[in-house]
């Protein structure tokens, strides 16, 4: 039997809720005990939002990539990077991918109440050069020449730099950085070092190789190398982080992170935060990541972060 039409847990972003038309997942999505989309039953009228870019194949897409959207009707630059979903692999191992996840009609909404939930990127209510993430517990640093999301369709985007340009290669519009953050859900693994390195092949995939709809912005990626790896402190906690030099067919390529630490709040699951920012002379400087990340606090924490790991630094 095929369920209603209505809000349900969206089974690919437990924390939000996600329209079921009847036949088939929509892309409008919401946080439990949100007002409805406007002109969707039992909600006041309205136009409907146009709805996200649609889910590239595999479920795997730009996250933390510098990405290009297609323009519909009004302009909607859609984003570089989206949220992590831990896939299982025929082999039996886990891998982190990012990307809005393709559903099926055949896909029956969960029937379970929906618990409450934070939305990924607030501006603090004490400090608006802050950005919260409530999910995970902590702060972001809003550093100059970057700004919260806006026109993005996807849920785990923490801010993104101001503006956007034509891509260099097949798609609309990029953005010269973006910095997302995740919950690593799914995986036994606890290690934020094995998790960083498994995670940074596909984080740069997803940032420079190809976006949401299959184009390939920067041409697909020709080479990168390792420029920086090495545990780092987090809000006083003990991390890790790779970060690669990518090259690209096309454009100037960029740099692409992967950092896991440990959350401070709930089970403690590994948080995964990634970092884009491309090599062109318009781009911030790629310190900010390092500045972005010396910064990142505790939700409630005004203090210097200090704490387990808070000796540890990044190895060059």
């Amino acid at each position: 039997m095929t369920p209603p039409p209505g809000w349900y847990r969206d089974p690919h972003a437990p924390h939000l809720e996600r329209w079921w038309d009847g036949t088939a997942w929509t892309e409008h999505r919401r946080a439990p005990g949100a007002a409805g989309a406007p002109g969707m039953p039992g909600t006041p009228g309205g136009p409907v939002p146009a709805p996200g870019a649609p889910g590239g194949p595999g479920g795997g897409a730009g996250r933390a990539r510098v990405i290009a959207v297609v323009t519909a009707g009004a302009v909607l630059a859609t984003a570089i990077v989206t949220g992590v979903v831990l896939l299982r692999e025929d082999d039996g191992r886990t891998s982190v991918r990012t990307g809005p996840t393709t559903t099926s009609s055949a896909a029956a909404p969960p029937s379970r109440t929906p618990s409450p939930s934070a939305s990924a990127s607030e501006p603090s209510a004490d400090d608006p050069a802050v950005v919260e993430d409530q999910l995970n517990g902590v702060t972001f640093p809003l550093l100059d020449g970057w700004v919260r999301p806006r026109h993005i369709a996807e849920d785990d985007v923490i801010m993104t730099t101001d503006g956007t340009y034509d891509c260099p290669g097949e798609g609309s519009v990029c953005r010269h950085g973006m910095v997302v953050s995740r919950t690593v859900t799914g995986s036994d693994e606890t290690s934020p070092e094995r998790l960083a390195e498994e995670d940074i092949s596909d984080a740069a995939d997803d940032a420079f190789d190809r976006d949401l709809i299959g184009n390939r912005p920067y041409g697909g990626i020709t080479s990168h190398s390792t420029v920086k790896s090495g545990p780092v402190a987090v809000a006083g906690r003990a991390g890790y982080l790779v970060r690669w030099r990518v090259k690209t067919a096309k454009g100037p390529g960029g740099y692409v992170q992967s950092m896991v630490f440990p959350s401070s709040v709930g089970t403690e699951s590994p948080v995964l935060v990634r970092y884009v920012i491309d090599a062109g002379e318009d781009a911030p400087p790629v310190a900010d990541m390092d500045r972005i990340t010396r910064g990142i606090r505790t939700i409630g924490d005004t203090g210097s972060g200090g704490g387990v790991g808070s000796s540890i630094g990044p190895t060059d």
